[in-house]
């Protein structure tokens, strides 16, 4: 009888946390780590314990998929751009965040997550003709309907 409801509780937690990191990379340009690594823990307690969304080797090379590749366009990107921007456009929160959204939903769900994140980012972009786009809502968005299929079609 516990466990479901410690369940529902770290659920709802994480929910809270990923509100959290969503408006404050809309109003404030960061992702907080005060907010991102009880994600990740909530993240890693659901997998180890629960064995959902996923298995934990599945979460672990999510994990590590999502870090390793982000920070590698990130760095990539960085050096052909140059120091030209105050701000640089994949900051390390955004690369812990991948990280951990690949724990979250593994290397499928990384993917279909990441390619609704862009597509939503490119539209809000264009609608409102600006060059800076928050990643975090975005990808929450994707992630939430990356771990809704993953649940019910998977």
């Amino acid at each position: 009888m516990i466990y479901p409801m410690i369940f529902a509780i770290l659920l709802i937690a994480a929910m809270g946390c990923a509100i959290a990191m969503a408006r404050a990379d809309m109003r404030r340009r960061i992702i907080p780590d005060v907010y991102l690594f009880p994600f990740m823990l909530i993240g890693l307690l659901l997998t180890t314990f629960w064995g959902w969304p996923l298995e934990p080797t599945d979460a672990a090379i999510g994990a590590a998929a999502g870090y390793t590749i982000t920070a590698m366009v990130g760095g990539i990107y960085g050096r052909m751009r140059g120091n030209r921007d105050q701000f640089p456009p994949i900051g390390m929160g955004d690369v812990k965040l991948m990280g951990a959204g690949g724990l979250w939903l593994g290397v499928n769900g990384l993917a279909v997550a990441v390619i609704i994140a862009c597509l939503a980012g490119i539209m809000w972009a264009w609608r409102r003709q600006t060059r800076y786009v928050p990643f975090a809502p975005f990808f929450m968005i994707g992630a939430f309907i990356a771990l809704i299929g993953m649940w019910f079609l998977l």
